[in-house]
C-alpha cells in the first residue's frame, strides 16, 4: 500500500490565492476545458479547414503545453509533484500490473476471435518511439488534467471520471477506441491518485497500445486513428 507521502498532494497555497473566493474551485476545470479544447482543435478543427499541415497542427498543442507549463509554474508544482519521479515507481507498478495484463489478455483473446488466430499486424519502427508518446499523454491525463480535477472536484470517484471523460473524448469518433480509453483512463487516473508516477503509467500505457497495434485488426481500430483522420 502507499504511504501518505506517496499519495497525490495538491498544494493550492501559492499566488492563486489571490483570486476571488470560489475560482479557485472553477479555474482548475476551464484548464481542463482549454487543454481539451485545444487537442479537439488539432485533431478536427485544423485538419477539417487547412489540411494536413504539421506545423499548423502544431499550434493549438504548443499553445496548451504552454498554458500547462504556465499553471504548473503558478501553482509551484515541480516534477516530482506531477508525478516525475522514482521513489513510488515499484509501488505505482504493483498497483497497475493487474489491471495491465488483464487488459493485454483481453485485447489478444478479442484480436484471436476476430482475426480467427491470425495475428499479421507488421513491426512498424514507430513503436520504438511509443514509450515517449506514451508518457507525454500520462503527462497531460494525469499530471495535469487529473491534478487540476483532483483540485476542483476533490480526490475519487468524481474526478477519476472527469479524467477518464476527458481522454475517451480525445479518442472519437473510434468506438472501441473511445470505449477502451474510458476504462483505461478510470484506471490509470485511480492509480495515479494512489501513487502518482508518470514513468510507470507511460509502461502500462506502451504494453497496452501496442498489443491492440499488433494484434487487434485495422478493421476495429481504424489504424488507431482519432478526429478527423478517422474518416481516412
Amino acid at each position: 500500500m502507499p504511504s501518505e507521502e506517496q499519495m497525490m498532494d495538491v498544494d493550492t497555497k501559492t499566488s492563486l490565492d489571490k483570486l476571488p473566493a470560489g475560482m479557485e474551485r472553477s479555474l482548475p476545470l476551464w484548464e481542463i476545458a482549454s487543454v481539451v479544447t485545444s487537442c479537439l482543435i488539432a485533431e478536427w478543427a485544423v485538419l477539417v479547414f487547412i489540411g494536413r499541415n504539421k506545423l499548423v497542427m502544431a499550434i493549438p498543442v504548443t499553445l496548451a503545453f504552454a498554458l500547462m507549463l504556465y499553471s504548473h509554474r503558478e501553482r509551484g508544482e515541480t516534477l516530482r509533484d506531477i508525478g516525475l519521479r522514482t521513489d513510488n515507481f515499484l509501488v505505482s507498478c504493483r498497483l497497475l500490473l493487474l489491471p495491465t495484463v488483464l487488459a493485454v489478455l483481453l485485447i489478444l483473446t478479442f484480436g484471436w476471435f476476430t482475426s480467427q488466430g491470425h495475428f499479421g499486424a507488421p513491426w512498424r519502427w514507430r513503436f520504438v518511439a511509443l514509450p515517449l508518446w506514451a508518457l507525454f499523454q500520462q503527462y497531460v491525463l494525469n499530471g495535469f488534467i487529473n491534478r487540476r480535477a483532483h483540485m476542483a472536484l476533490g480526490a475519487g470517484a468524481k474526478s477519476i471520471a472527469l479524467v477518464a471523460i476527458a481522454f475517451s473524448v480525445l479518442h472519437l469518433p473510434s468506438p472501441l477506441l473511445a470505449l477502451l480509453t474510458l476504462v483505461a483512463g478510470a484506471t490509470w487516473g485511480f492509480v495515479y491518485q494512489r501513487s502518482p508516477n508518470l514513468y510507470a503509467l507511460a509502461l502500462s500505457h506502451s504494453a497496452v497500445s501496442l498489443t491492440l497495434a499488433m494484434i487487434v485488426s485495422p478493421y476495429w481500430l481504424n489504424g488507431l486513428r482519432v478526429g478527423f483522420k478517422y474518416f481516412g
